[in-house]
């Protein structure tokens, strides 16, 4: 237990610490990295790149829900086109539900570790 506790510590301090550097001078002359201002540790990283894939799956999951709707009306009562189309439900379903799951668990996350907002 006391490891787990060690552990969960040091990750709590990484995510904490200003690791991307964003600014190097040599020289006299600064560059400047690719990264926005805003962004200063990994959790604000993390936070941009979920902010930018949970609405991309949630678009491919209404194209796959879509895809299955025009089988299933194409299928013309075809047992082998109806179990196709079902089974594309069925992945929008699964598909659906680890969507939500991994968002819930990216907001419990950031609130145990200071992040974010908490779960809402």
């Amino acid at each position: 237990m006391e490891k787990l506790k060690t552990s969960l510590q040091a990750f709590q301090l990484l995510m904490h610490r200003n690791l991307l550097a964003q600014q190097t001078c040599i020289g006299g002359k600064c560059i400047t990295g690719p990264l926005p201002s805003n962004i200063k540790t990994i959790g604000d990283l993390v936070n941009r790149v979920v902010q930018f894939l949970i609405p991309l799956a949630a678009v491919i999951l209404l194209i796959v829900f879509i895809w299955g709707g025009y089988e299933y009306m194409m299928s013309q009562g075809s047992p082998e086109k109806v179990k196709s189309a079902q089974a594309k439900f069925t992945t929008g379903i699964i598909g659906l539900v680890l969507l939500l799951l991994s968002y819930i668990i990216v907001k419990v996350i950031s609130g145990i570790f200071g992040l974010g907002g908490g779960i809402i």
